[in-house]
């Protein structure tokens, strides 16, 4: 009896504190007292981060998918190896190595994940800021680590690398909570191939559509963004994969190929209407496109491509 007591007590005791571990991250959405300095620091990155190809990189849209996720592997995966071999006898130098290796790593690591927490919502920015803090934290903490061990002060060094483990894993929870709890980076497009049927689908009149200007139509569960240009029709999903901005809002403009593009009113994510291809960040992903034909009747039909 005391040891099924005791095992409910344990258990009871873990749910408690996942559920206060929960209310705390949750809250964070709602820190509002984060707002001046976010807005502060958003401004600056803005100002030095300019719209154009270094921007781009940043973001990931040259790999067609966010390039921060799969760099914090570098930083994270070199440290927590060296935890490892700090606990082991005679792995001085390549925990030394792996150190300097994860910080090395964590430099491409922040300038991406700067970038993309630019372009964030709100509460998403609330959460990546103090998601950056702990990194920062986990960073400087190594920093000093390696510093120690470069002069021979190994047990320092060891204390400061486990410190900063620490810092890196509550840093890490954080941006779990923003990554998949928060969607920051995962396509906020529809899902067309899942929720459109194959084949033609009537979509609207032909002479409806006003000519050169962008309009919103829906397809079943689907909003549709739809440029007629005189007897071409274009139509994308109207949700930007970036953060689900509405195109139908956003700027008819051309690229430097002459093709025409428009310009997500939330973020500025830029998709060629022809086929939703990605032009400018931060989305990285083609946006979802469809064919269209109108009709001997006059009726505008579309269905997905690809």
């Amino acid at each position: 009896m005391n040891r099924r007591a005791g095992n409910i007590f344990r258990r009871t005791s873990q749910k408690q504190a996942a559920g206060r571990l929960t209310e705390v991250t949750d809250g964070l959405e709602h820190a509002r007292g984060l707002d001046r300095t976010i807005r502060v620091l958003s401004i600056g990155v803005k100002r030095v981060l300019r719209p154009g190809p270094v921007k781009d990189a940043l973001h990931g849209v040259p790999l067609g998918h966010p390039a921060h996720p799969p760099l914090t592997d570098v930083p994270m995966g070199c440290w927590m190896s060296a935890a490892v071999l700090d606990l082991l006898p005679g792995t001085r130098r390549a925990s030394e190595a792996l150190v300097a290796a994860g910080l090395a790593g964590a430099i491409p690591t922040v300038l991406t994940g700067v970038a993309d927490w630019s372009a964030l919502h709100r509460g998403q920015q609330r959460v990546g800021l103090v998601h950056a803090a702990g990194m920062a934290t986990a960073t400087l903490l190594y920093s000093a680590s390696f510093a120690a061990r470069y002069r021979g002060r190994d047990d320092t060094g060891r204390v400061l690398g486990f410190a900063g483990l620490t810092a890196l894993l509550a840093g890490s929870y954080l941006g779990g909570h923003l990554a998949f709890r928060q969607a920051a980076g995962a396509s906020h497009a529809d899902q067309v191939a899942h929720l459109v049927p194959l084949g033609w689908h009537d979509l609207c009149k032909a002479d409806e559509l006003p000519d050169g200007w962008p309009v919103h139509r829906s397809l079943g569960y689907i909003s549709l963004f739809v440029l007629r240009t005189g007897d071409d029709v274009h139509v994308l999903a109207d949700r930007c994969n970036h953060l689900a901005g509405p195109l139908h809002q956003g700027r008819i403009v051309t690229d430097a190929d002459s093709d025409m593009c428009v310009v997500c009113p939330w973020h500025g994510s830029t998709f060629r209407v022809r086929d939703g291809s990605v032009v400018h960040g931060p989305a990285t992903g083609r946006q979802p496109a469809f064919e269209s034909r109108v009709t001997d009747n006059g009726t505008l039909q579309v269905r997905p491509i690809g």
